[in-house]
């Protein structure tokens, strides 16, 4: 059935479904607007909110279709070929991590490990797992019951990749800081998120990793003093491991993108 859809009917039938699945768990089902930009937001809605409970195989099969076109409308997947690296093996890029077709990505992950349930909210947390689709959510429910309580900051995991053109996530834990600066305590558990990803994707094989600026958004981490511990934590642990591992800073705001340009020396 999924191969014969156009991707508006793709869009119909999922929020259809979920809402069936909404009305089965007796929660509240919200109304369908009629145009696209409206229903594209109700999808991702009901992908936020939606509790990491196992899918009929049919509405797996249709979202997985819906998120492969969907990255093509949103300008396709960004290879490493794209990006610029410097002869340490380091780049900064400046772009949606979700596109990024690097062998792991790194989200900025609270403490449940679930993800964001926000409806559309614009942390990446909440991103990813949206454009990595609803089998996240469920992968890290399990790993998440096996382990037995919340997850510590400044350690890392790994799970597949799902729809997203990365082959992996690897959720990490920042410090939240707040209104306060930073106490030393912070730099080490931030520091120790760096390395603790690229220990682990080390560990699994991964040639590449694609880092986003942990502890900035939502957990308030100073924007400069965090990119300083990015990039000294990274350079650090290539430097003592001789990794050839290739490194990118994916950032979104302009200041991020000329901060992390000016501490890799980035010119031109």
């Amino acid at each position: 059935m999924e191969k014969d859809m156009t991707q508006d009917e793709r869009r119909l039938w999922l929020i259809r479904a979920f809402c069936n699945e909404r009305r089965s768990w007796g929660a509240d089902v919200p109304e369908i607007p009629a145009d696209e930009e409206g229903q594209r937001l109700l999808l991702r809605a009901l992908v936020n909110m939606r509790p990491p409970e196992p899918a009929d195989p049919e509405l797996l099969r249709v979202q997985d279709a819906y998120l492969r076109e969907r990255l093509v409308e949103r300008g396709g997947a960004v290879g490493e070929n794209d990006v610029s690296f410097s002869p340490e093996g380091i780049a900064v890029w400046r772009g949606d991590i979700t596109r990024l077709a690097a062998d792991g990505i790194v989200n900025a992950a609270n403490s449940q490990m679930l993800g964001c349930f926000v409806p559309n909210h614009r942390c990446i947390d909440n991103a990813i797992h949206t454009y990595a689709g609803i089998q996240l959510r469920l992968a890290c429910a399990r790993q998440m019951a096996d382990q037995g309580h919340e997850e510590p900051t400044g350690v890392a995991r790994i799970t597949p990749g799902y729809n997203l053109p990365a082959a992996h996530v690897l959720h990490t834990v920042g410090p939240i800081v707040g209104s306060v600066r930073p106490s030393r305590r912070d730099r080490e558990l931030l520091a120790s998120c760096y390395t603790s990803c690229l220990e682990l994707a080390c560990e699994r094989g991964l040639a590449s990793v694609a880092f986003c600026c942990i502890s900035t958004g939502e957990f308030s981490y100073p924007n400069r003093d965090a990119a300083q511990v990015a990039v000294a934590a990274v350079r650090d642990w290539k430097r003592q491991t001789d990794s050839q591992m290739r490194v990118i800073f994916d950032v979104f705001k302009p200041v991020d993108h000329d901060i992390y340009r000016e501490l890799l020396g980035v010119r031109g």
